[in-house]
């Protein structure tokens, strides 16, 4: 069988992928009278004097709602809820493999934005922390927005700033590794959606001045008439030579160029007009903007992509599961831009310097020291600004 066949062989022959399973035994009349009925009163009434009590009572502090209304299903596009059914079961046992954080899908039948916020915080009683997850931008911001301040537990859209969090590890052991100034590197994201607009942020915020959105029109730009709100707003931080043209122009003589966009759209003549040893995270899945082989070819140092069968994989799995297993542990509320360079910075330290080559500038998936390194760095960070 192919990987097709096998993987609809696994999903048939278990029905999914999870289940819930008792933490507790029930053998007798004692434990069911314990776990239940009249035993449970008593947690209840302790709930319900003291809310906070939740977090000693029940599973919600090591629980994270999975939610998504299936309009951006990596690869797959608008499939809706219960066809990201399958997605969303496989984040929940990644969840539960790299973290031991309990998850659970929460597919909801709609792409109006009340809706969703709502439908969030209706069910937040039995929630630690949201990741949401495959929303089509721009929605995914202003749903994100809300809910963050409206509920008083961590949000985190993943597709977002899982994926910056990751790539900026990968920079930063990029500049490590080729003797570069971070903050002085010249950089191009390709593709504005929820990805590209988050890596686009984060850098910023690590002090990378020069920086250039493109979409699939070319550089957001000042002369631009066809941008909507996201991309407007993303003036006030990039592009602050008001370069313009087709992505082919913004690249030359550039040192970085990272794509979360399409297939095959960059060519060995783009790499060899970049600037000196360029670096290039071609993270278009399944087919990146550029195959390792060409970019090396025609003159890049370091490649990237989201590929597993490739050197230096950008993997969401490197950041998430830490990120949610530190804030659970310290019932965080908030996952703010200094936990999320702390997660960075932690992700790019397990890689010890002198370990550092083209080919590793980013820690394997299964490595097994980045969550717990990822949730230390990430409660540190938490509890220095509380």
């Amino acid at each position: 069988m192919d990987t097709k066949e096998k993987a609809l062989s696994l999903h048939e022959k278990n029905k999914g992928k999870i289940s819930v399973n008792s933490k507790i035994e029930i053998k007798d009349r004692e434990s069911l009278s314990l776990a239940y009925t009249p035993g449970v009163a008593e947690p209840c009434s302790r709930i319900e004097k003291n809310p906070k009590d939740i977090y000693r009572y029940t599973s919600k502090g090591n629980m994270v709602a999975i939610v998504t209304d299936g309009s951006a299903v990596l690869g797959l596009g608008d499939i809706g809820p219960d066809a990201s059914l399958p997605v969303m079961e496989g984040k929940a046992i990644l969840f539960k493999e790299f973290a031991g954080v309990n998850a659970f899908p929460i597919c909801i039948d709609s792409k109006d934005e009340d809706t969703i916020v709502n439908t969030v915080k209706i069910i937040k009683s039995s929630f630690g922390g949201i990741n949401l997850e495959d929303i089509s931008a721009p929605r995914c911001f202003t749903i994100e927005e809300r809910l963050k301040k409206e509920l008083d537990i961590p949000v985190f859209h993943d597709d977002q700033h899982g994926t910056a969090v990751v790539v900026l590890a990968g920079l930063i052991n990029c500049a490590k590794l080729l003797n570069k100034a971070l903050a002085n590197m010249k950089i191009v994201i390709n593709g504005a959606g929820a990805a590209g607009i988050a890596i686009t942020k984060l850098l910023n915020k690590v002090g990378i001045k020069e920086l250039v959105l493109c979409d699939r029109k070319g550089a957001i730009s000042k002369e631009r008439d066809d941008l909507n709100w996201v991309k407007t707003d993303m003036l006030e931080i990039t592009n602050i030579n008001n370069e313009t043209g087709e992505l082919r122009d913004i690249l030359k003589g550039k040192d970085v160029f990272i794509g979360v966009s399409a297939a095959n759209i960059v060519t060995g003549d783009m790499i060899e007009s970049m600037g000196k040893d360029p670096i290039i995270f071609a993270l278009a899945n399944p087919v990146p903007e550029i195959m390792p082989d060409i970019a090396k070819d025609n003159g890049a140092r370091v490649v990237a992509t989201g590929r597993s069968d490739f050197d230096n994989q950008i993997n969401n799995v490197l950041a998430f599961p830490g990120i949610f297993k530190g804030v659970l542990e310290i019932n965080a509320n908030e996952i703010n831009d200094d936990m999320k360079i702390a997660a960075a910075e932690a992700i790019a330290s397990v890689i010890q310097d002198n370990k550092l080559s083209e080919k590793y500038i980013i820690p394997d998936v299964f490595n097994k020291n980045v969550t717990e390194v990822v949730a230390e760095a990430v409660k540190k960070a938490y509890q220095k600004v509380k």
